[in-house]
């Protein structure tokens, strides 16, 4: 958010994490990710953001290692290590479910998932995490309000348990808490 209003002038500030909609891995092929067989192929959103995303979910679960210091903005060429030498394919992400055909695994983006019918808390065989996650959905204020009281109930009442319970139940892992 602090991006958004750089570019248009104005100075924001994140107060508070509050969920995501987390990038599943899924297949038809295996039942786990450590059947994934070598030289198969993993497909994966082919923009920017995502990618990089996907490829820490990949190495966030043992199936690649990156490169030190890749962080958020990793790209097919920071794989450090490819241990079952997968063939990674960058595609559309709104392509993506449909390659569940033809890949071994498909990081797949929650709304493209769920348009599909796949559920990423039963058909995910890896799920992003919330908590400390860099693409977490964010409350957001004009830099200078952030201690605003009402700014502050906002923010708590956001990352309540109520909350984390509400979109627990809600979305069934289509949508996680970010705290």
């Amino acid at each position: 958010m602090e991006d958004f209003g750089k570019q248009r002038g104005i100075a924001m500030s994140s107060v508070a994490k509050v969920h995501i909609e987390p990038l599943g891995v899924y297949s038809k092929k295996v039942k786990a990710l450590a059947e994934a067989p070598k030289g198969s192929i993993i497909a994966i959103p082919n923009d920017a953001t995502n990618a990089g995303r996907a490829l820490r979910l990949l190495a966030d679960n043992g199936l690649l290692t990156l490169k030190d210091g890749a962080g958020v903005g990793a790209t097919v060429q920071d794989v450090a290590s490819n241990p079952k030498s997968f063939q990674i394919k960058e595609l559309e992400a709104a392509q993506l479910p449909r390659s569940l055909d033809d890949a071994s695994l498909a990081v797949i983006n929650g709304n493209y998932a769920l348009q599909v019918g796949l559920k990423p808390s039963r058909d995910a065989l890896a799920l992003e995490k919330g908590e400390n996650n860099p693409y977490a959905n964010v409350l957001s204020v004009l830099k200078g309000n952030e201690n605003d009281p009402r700014v502050q109930k906002l923010a708590k009442l956001l990352t309540s348990a109520e909350v984390k319970d509400f979109i627990t139940k809600k979305y069934d892992g289509a949508v996680i808490a970010a705290f």
